[in-house]
Parts: C-alpha cells; sequence; structure tokens
C-alpha cells in the first residue's frame, strides 16, 4: 500500500537513508488505562487497524471516532534492513498526544511527555535479530486543565472555537541508522551584515576529536566552507559567505547548508540542511525584517483538516495553505494554539511567509504555578526545533490568559517563560500572552472584534488602543492588532462568526474593508491579524471554507490588504 505523508519529516537535519514507518498500525483503545498491568506491550495484536500518522478520531485513520479516549495503545512489526547491521538504530515520533511510553520487543524504550514535540529512542539494544516489533501507549486527558489541548474541545461535541480532539501519534514515525559517533541537532544563526551563518552542531558521544565540516551552497554554487575540530559534544562554526542573498517576505531564498562529521578520512555521518539569511528586529513603532519597515499583514491559521484533524493529508496541503493565504494579501500567520509541524514551516521558509510559533496554551490552569513543569518543558522543546526556521519571525508562548477557576491568572507563569524564551532565543521579539493581560512584552498587542465600523475606527483609528486597562498598560512598544475581524460568511445553517453575519457579499466586503483599512491607516499600528484563514468546523467566519475554497475572489481581498500601510517606509 501507499504510505502516507512519505516526505522526510524533518527538514532541517535530513539523512538519505531512512525508512518511513507510517501506514498499517494495531490499534486499541483502553480508557481503563489497564494496559500495562495487563501487558499490552506483549501482545501480538489488538484488535483495530489505524492508518498512521492520521489521528482515530480522524476519518483519514480509518477509525473516525470523536468520543474522549482516555489511553490508546498501537503496535507494528518491523524489520531491520540488513545494510544498517554494525550501526545504531533511532527511532522517532514527530508527535504524540499526550504522554507517550515506548516499548520495543516488549521492552521499555522510554517516554515522553508532551502532544506537540518530537521525540526519539536509541533501540539498538532492545532489538532481536528478527521478529521486531514497537509498541506504545498514549496518555490524553483534555479535560484534567494539567496539559496544554490548544482548541481541541473539552465538551464531547466541539463548539465554540474548539474543535475535534487529537489523541495519540499525529505526525511521522520513523527510523534511521547513525554510527556511534553521529550528529544530533543543528541550530543556525545569520548575520546579514558579514554575511555570515554561526553553525552550532552538537553531537553524540565518542565525537571529541572529530572534524565537522559545513559547506554553504546558493543555487547549487558553494559560497561558504568551513571546519572545526570538535573538543565535546558541541562545536560552532563560523560560516563567512561570499554572496548575499536576503530572506524575504514573498522571497524565500535559501541557502543549502551540507554537515559532515568525519574521522580522519572516515565518514561518520552526514546530515543536510538549510538556512535563510535574514533579521528582524524592533525600533520605535515598527517592525523591521532586514531592516526595512514591514507591515505585518498575517491571518490566523488553526492548523486543522476536514479528514485529517491536526494532521494534513498531504505535504502540498500545507504548502496550499500558505499559497492560499499570500493569495489573499497576507505575508504571513499566527500559527494558533498549536506548534505546527516541520514541514509546514520548510513551505514557509521555502516561499517567504512570515509566521508566528505558539504553543496550545489553552488547558492549563494557568493561575497555578505548578503548571509550569506541564507547559516550560515543551515550550522549550519547541523553540529549540524551530529555532532556524527563518519564517519564524516571533514567539507567542500564551495566547488570552483568561483568569482560570475563578481565580486570577498568575503573573509570575508568563514572566517566567517569556525570560526563558528570551534566554533560549534573542534574535525574535516576544509576546508574552497574545491580548488582554500582558506582564513583559516586546509587542504590546490587542485582540479587538467589534463589529461597528464606526465604534471600531473611533477606538483603532489612530494611537494605541488598550484593553483591560486595569490589567495591562502601553509602554511603548510597538502595537499589534493580532485578532480582529472573524466575519461570519456561511450558506450553513448553524455555526458562528463574530457579531451580526453581513446579509450580503457586498456589505462583508464593505465590513471587510472598512475594518482592515482602520488598521492600515493607523499611524501606531505595525501589523494585524485576521481571524481567520478558514472556517474550522462549527466556526464559519474564514476566508476560506474549511475545505479551501476561496468564499470571495483572492483578488478584493488582495487588494484591500496590499494597500501601503501608515506605518511603512
Amino acid at each position: 500500500m501507499n504510505i502516507p505523508r512519505n516526505e522526510y519529516p524533518r527538514p532541517q537535519l535530513v539523512r538519505r537513508d531512512w525508512l518511513n514507518l507510517n501506514g498499517e498500525w494495531d490499534y486499541t483503545v483502553d480508557d481503563a488505562r489497564n494496559g500495562e498491568s495487563l501487558l499490552y506491550f506483549q501482545k501480538e495484536s489488538f484488535d483495530q487497524k489505524i492508518l498512521v500518522p492520521f489521528c482515530p478520531e480522524s476519518r483519514l485513520s480509518g477509525i473516525g471516532d470523536v468520543s474522549f479516549k482516555n489511553c490508546v495503545w498501537y503496535r507494528r512489526n518491523i524489520e531491520i534492513p540488513a545494510a544498517w547491521a554494525g550501526k545504531r538504530i533511532l527511532l522517532h515520533f514527530g508527535a504524540v498526544d499526550y504522554l507517550a511510553t515506548v516499548y520495543i520487543n516488549g521492552v521499555r524504550a522510554g517516554r515522553h511527555k508532551g502532544g506537540y514535540t518530537p521525540f526519539s529512542f536509541d533501540i539498538t539494544d532492545l532489538l532481536n535479530e528478527s521478529g521486531n516489533y514497537i509498541t506504545l501507549s498514549a496518555e490524553d486527558d483534555v479535560r484534567s486543565f494539567n496539559q496544554p489541548v490548544g482548541k481541541q474541545c473539552m465538551e464531547y461535541h466541539s463548539c465554540g472555537c474548539s474543535y475535534t480532539r487529537t489523541t495519540g501519534i499525529w505526525q511521522t514515525v520513523w527510523m534511521e541508522p547513525v554510527s556511534p559517533a553521529h550528529i544530533d541537532t543543528v541550530k543556525i544563526r545569520t548575520d546579514i551584515s558579514t554575511p555570515a551563518a554561526q553553525v552550532t552542531v552538537k553531537l553524540s558521544r565518542h565525537t571529541v576529536g572529530c572534524t565537522v565540516t559545513a559547506v554553504a551552497t546558493y543555487e547549487g554554487k558553494e559560497v561558504g566552507r568551513a571546519k572545526t575540530r570538535a573538543l565535546g559534544m558541541s562545536t560552532t562554526l563560523s560560516l563567512p559567505l561570499s554572496e548575499t542573498h536576503l530572506w524575504e517576505a514573498g522571497n524565500g531564498r535559501l541557502y543549502d547548508l551540507s554537515l559532515t562529521l568525519s574521522d580522519d578520512e572516515t565518514v561518520l555521518d552526514k546530515v543536510d540542511s538549510y538556512f535563510g539569511l535574514r533579521e528582524v528586529a524592533l525600533t520605535g513603532k515598527k517592525f523591521l525584517l532586514n531592516g526595512k519597515s514591514i507591515f505585518g499583514r498575517w491571518v490566523l491559521d488553526q492548523g486543522f483538516y476536514p479528514d485529517g484533524i491536526y494532521t494534513a493529508p498531504s505535504d502540498e496541503a500545507l504548502k496550499q495553505d500558505i499559497l492560499d493565504s499570500m493569495a489573499l494579501g497576507f505575508n504571513g500567520a499566527r500559527l494558533h494554539q498549536k506548534i505546527f509541524e516541520p514541514r509546514f514551516l520548510y513551505w514557509a521558509d521555502k516561499l517567504g511567509y512570515l509566521v508566528w510559533g505558539e504553543h496550545g496554551n489553552w488547558g492549563i490552569r494557568i493561575n497555578e504555578f505548578e503548571q509550569l513543569a506541564n507547559f516550560l518543558p515543551e515550550w522549550m522543546e519547541s523553540v529549540e526545533r524551530d529555532y532556524s526556521h527563518p519564517s519564524i519571525i516571533g514567539w507567542c508562548p500564551f495566547n488570552e490568559t483568561w483568569d482560570c477557576c475563578g481565580a486570577r491568572q498568575d503573573d509570575r507563569i508568563l514572566k517566567i517563560v517569556y525570560d526563558m524564551t528570551k534566554a533560549a532565543d534573542d534574535t525574535r521579539p516576544v509576546i508574552d500572552t497574545s491580548g488582554n493581560f500582558h506582564v513583559d512584552t516586546d509587542i504590546f498587542d490587542i485582540h479587538e472584534y467589534d463589529q461597528n465600523e464606526k465604534t471600531f475606527r473611533e477606538k483603532l483609528a489612530s494611537g494605541v488602543y488598550v484593553t483591560f486597562r486595569d490589567r495591562q498598560r502601553h509602554e511603548g512598544q510597538p502595537f499589534f492588532v493580532s485578532e480582529y475581524g472573524g466575519i461570519k460568511w456561511s450558506d450553513k445553517e448553524g455555526g458562528w462568526g463574530y457579531g451580526e453575519a453581513p446579509k450580503t457579499e457586498e456589505e462583508f466586503l464593505a465590513r471587510y474593508r472598512a475594518l482592515t483599512e482602520t488598521l492600515l491607516n493607523n499611524p501606531d499600528c505595525c501589523a494585524f491579524c485576521y481571524t481567520q484563514l478558514y472556517d474550522v468546523e462549527q466556526e464559519q467566519n474564514g476566508l476560506l471554507t474549511y475545505d479551501r475554497k476561496f468564499k470571495f475572489s483572492p483578488e478584493i481581498i488582495r487588494a484591500i490588504n496590499t494597500q501601503k500601510a501608515a506605518v511603512e517606509d
């Protein structure tokens, strides 16, 4: 059978030799969580089949069960290629929601907590000569208030702005062979003035004294080369570039990067990567890309698909969402309440699409300091994973941190996460929490869904509008209206959008124009983010339908969005 999502899933650290484990797995539900006691990890089969990497709630999985599932189990046989003999075998999971425990041949290989970030295990010592199998359990409780769930609904049926849940495996599973001495991770930082790339390579054990060589090319031509000897398990190379090709909005010029680990003349590992030469900065009222003012014409992207839920049906579908957004005149997006998969970021890098990296923070009690343990480790994993993507131009760990369970949010949580994010990445702006309750933020953003053109204009035509004045104050940062609009337009019964729905297409477009031009013409506003790119289930306020059909001529929306903003040079 054809393997779904068969593209290499980690585009910034690519090995040529690998094995995709997507496809049919055995599957069962274990609501009582008795599976470990009943030795499910030793079973020869389960009672259902599922198509990985699609979650069991999705149609594409072959299951389509949208009920709550406290625990699910997966199993599949694996065969190790003969050519991998003598290598270490790494087993990778792109993402599993939420608490994943992995077994190889009935023996626990490891555990990972977090529904959005990747993890891997060296399974070499657990393998048999033949007859190998993987078992995985995934515990998930979106109603616990102890895990980030984003827009996954805590009610049985989707409602409001929460949608169908995702349980278990929802990104690609794969294996690859490596030498005992190999490259673990790559982190790339660029300097447009030199120009140069700073490449930090984390290594496995057994690499001290080995040589790391970095070669940068642009459109096939070598433009930079550097070499260093590893003195520990991490080394940094300064890679001067002989040609300057800036990564810009709508023009994702990318340099290819080859990294080789060798011992004398023996190549131990080789990986392919890439980077974009660009820098982002804030000055006064402006957001700068490569030293030039750029207005953020952004749109809210929820990362949901009607047939795959959290998982796009194909790599092409990830790319097409960006192309559709750009056709509407947007130059980027807030990747909303979800850590998107690396393949989406690859297409954003390739196409020159500016995005904000967010976590799916809804679901944790923001008023309990102890919840840092359920949030911060996964958030820092995501910052580490996505640091080198030029398309990510800012971080936003929290969204709308409404007071929880009758108690006020604990501001210490936001402050600590902001500080930790800045410590991990000092090259990008950080918004502590999008909308409403800022504690420490590089950009002051608000959410404003007023549908009345007159009152919207009175609030936002000029100057910085501060919502929740008892909870936050503007301290001179650039100003960003990070949610507005949400105008309903649908021929379906039910569903919702913000405010009263327009009665005609002309009325919709007039309202869209009035709201958007108000923000474009505000001399203090550096960006907007319209809600939203496409409908999601009952939320019918997208510019496209859930199955990605344009509701209006994209040329009309594009003409409105691409008017020159007051803050632009």
